[in-house]
């Protein structure tokens, strides 16, 4: 299906009607086990859930093709996804880079979990190539980034860093859950692995967590499926089901998406009350350029800092009607969080430490107006 358009391949991979029923969705495959034509002879290619499910088998093959890659691997969340991930490619005296604003959870599992079993770590900003280059050892095995990064939304030139990355005999994996495969493909720009927390944008409305990964590199894959089999950290099929039914809106919902974020950014961008507006589709942006390279758009998330500091970030957060305090992002409803006291708190005291003044927003894809109105009568 990669001659085929995103909409088009987001509608249709993975799924053909049944040919028994003609069902136009994918089955809810709601059976912990299936059976066995003999001993060891499995009828549909399923002998118990954990190893494979039908519906998640559709879900897999949809994420693939959304990133015009081989293979795909549907998990139980996104840290699921994160963890294989980490546990494929890592050893115990193996070191790798990651951004010095990554998401608090990818952090927290680096650094106090795999540190237990000798995994080094170091912090760079992925948008200036020279400070990753440095942060690399020998014993440097993979380079580990977000673009856009969470929350400070930072960019890394995806193509230039698979080039270092190789270059140091590493691999590199992108975590593309803020822009999304419709805004941005990594396999297509020389990553090894892409990363998704399928929770977001993908499933797209609040109601499910899972997790994913891509590859064109068949070991790679091979070795995604034993740890997805042997730790177990899968998807039911309802969870998988429900992912598949929201990918097929992302087009349409990202283009909403995009256009708000895009007129709520430039209104803050003129705001006395805002200090800093962050947002890849703002030529104020240091990363505009390279994001204009290898993005459709600016995507749908906003971080802002707060010319009155953190007690006018937390009344900010307070003030909203509209918008809703809470955590995650990428559901069609508009959010707004503290990262800090939030989904960043295990940054605190570190070099990832986010600051304090700081907001982000996951803006949904209501009337422009109406969040508009909503942003400008909490920050008074």
């Amino acid at each position: 299906m990669s001659e085929l358009g995103f909409s088009t391949r987001a509608v249709h991979a993975g799924y053909e009607p049944d040919p028994q029923t003609g069902a136009v969705n994918v089955p809810i495959y709601a059976s912990s086990t299936f059976a066995q034509d003999g001993v060891g002879g499995m009828r549909g290619g399923y002998e118990y859930a954990r190893t494979g499910n039908p519906t998640r088998t559709a879900l897999e093959a949809n994420l693939a093709a959304l990133e015009l890659g081989d293979y795909g691997r549907a998990f139980a969340s996104g840290m699921a996804a994160t963890d294989c991930a980490l546990r494929a490619l890592l050893r115990p005296g193996d070191h790798l880079v990651i951004p010095d604003d990554a998401y608090g959870g990818t952090f927290r599992l680096i650094d106090k979990v795999f540190s237990q079993w000798g995994i080094e770590h170091s912090p760079a900003h992925i948008a200036d190539l020279d400070a990753v280059r440095a942060a690399i050892r020998p014993n440097t095995k993979l380079i580990w980034i977000e673009t856009p990064t969470n929350p400070l939304l930072s960019i890394g030139d995806i193509s230039a860093l698979a080039e270092i990355a190789h270059e140091a005999g590493a691999k590199l994996v992108v975590d593309n859950t803020f822009a999304t495969p419709y805004l941005q493909q990594p396999l297509t720009l020389g990553a090894d692995i892409v990363l998704h927390s399928t929770t977001k944008y993908l499933g797209g409305h609040s109601d499910v967590v899972g997790g994913a990964l891509i590859t064109n590199d068949a070991e790679l894959d091979k070795a995604f499926g034993f740890l997805q089999n042997g730790a177990g950290a899968v998807p039911g099929p309802f969870d998988a089901y429900l992912t598949m039914r929201g990918i097929k809106t992302l087009a349409v919902r990202m283009e909403r998406h995009c256009d708000n974020a895009q007129v709520i950014a430039e209104f803050l961008e003129g705001h006395p009350a805002i200090s800093e507006v962050i947002y890849p589709g703002l030529p104020s942006h240091p990363g505009y350029e390279v994001a204009q390279k290898q993005m459709r758009r600016g995507g749908g998330m906003i971080s802002v800092r707060l010319a009155g500091g953190r007690e006018a970030a937390l009344k900010f957060c307070s003030r909203t009607e509209i918008f809703t305090l809470a955590e995650s992002l990428g559901g069609v409803e508009s959010l707004i969080e503290h990262p800090g006291a939030m989904t960043h708190a295990s940054t605190e005291g570190s070099e990832l430490e986010v600051p304090a003044d700081l907001v982000r927003l996951s803006v949904g894809i209501e009337d422009i107006a109406d969040l508009l109105a909503d942003v400008e009568q909490a920050l008074i």
